[in-house]
């Protein structure tokens, strides 16, 4: 079988272990659907505060998507009830939104992937509630630039491998642990797709980074061991230590020179303090 995949950008499309190619109207889609996403971050950010409830989060969520002409692609999504995911504190990923009521000093990830006109914006984003300690907020820096320094890496000719041997150098360096049971992944019209992006490899190594690839690139980096479990809701992951844990997540797509970030900030809010 053919690792890569040319798709025209109306045809049905399957996960079948192919990575997929898209045309100019593909990025076009992605940066409808990556703005959205991004202007519903951008919207948070007057949101979270210290005694707001991670449900009302999620219905501001819900309520931005629908009205940016979209769904929440989470909700409904293997029995997920919800429009994006909320992890706080030690919480690596896919919290998952309640009455729970974030407290000063937490630190919050929001996930929030609208579907729009077909594609999927996925994209996620660290906040700070309230006085937070420095501890966090060095992890919280690190987090972005390991999510930066990898997509430098993203350009024609590069590998996957070169993404995750920058991101993990980087966190490293800092004595951070690097979540190795979760990654980045390819994105379009499918939520989750081939290639599976990790964010801890050896330069050199993996697939070929050709133009029109669509995917994720999340890094989620722990101020203690890398290990994590999951609850038993089924979703939440948590630090195995009940260390802090950080993550930013970007769906780019490989361009002719190099990579296009569809999820940037209309407003330039892409790392806190906003």
């Amino acid at each position: 079988m053919n690792l890569y995949q040319t798709v025209t950008d109306d045809e049905t499309l399957l996960r079948d272990g192919t990575i997929k190619l898209h045309g100019p109207a593909g990025f076009e889609g992605m940066r409808k659907a990556g703005r959205l996403a991004a202007e519903i971050l951008d919207a948070l950010v007057d949101h979270v505060a210290p005694g707001v409830s991670t449900g009302a989060l999620d219905d501001i969520v819900r309520e931005m998507t629908m009205a940016g002409g979209a769904v929440p692609a989470t909700l409904g999504y293997r029995g997920y009830a919800h429009s994006c995911c909320i992890s706080i504190n030690h919480v690596v990923c896919h919290g998952i939104p309640s009455d729970k009521v974030l407290k000063d000093g937490d630190i919050v990830n929001i996930d929030v992937t609208p579907l729009r006109d077909g594609w999927h914006g996925d994209t996620s984003r660290m906040y700070l509630v309230g006085d937070v300690p420095l501890k966090a907020r060095r992890l919280i820096d690190v987090t972005y630039e390991c999510l930066m320094l990898g997509i430098e890496q993203a350009r024609p000719g590069a590998r996957l491998g070169d993404i995750g041997a920058a991101i993990q150098h980087h966190a490293e360096r800092q004595r951070y642990g690097v979540v190795r049971e979760f990654c980045g992944h390819g994105v379009g019209r499918l939520f989750h797709d081939a290639p599976e992006v990790v964010h801890a490899a050896r330069a050199g190594t993996g697939p070929e980074l050709k133009p029109g690839m669509f995917f994720t690139i999340e890094p989620m980096i722990n101020v203690g061991k890398p290990g994590v479990k999951l609850l038993e809701d089924g979703w939440t992951a948590v630090t195995r230590d009940r260390s802090l844990s950080a993550q930013f997540e970007h769906s780019i797509g490989i361009t002719e020179t190099g990579c296009e970030i569809f999820t940037a900030s209309p407003k330039g809010l892409n790392q806190p303090p906003y």
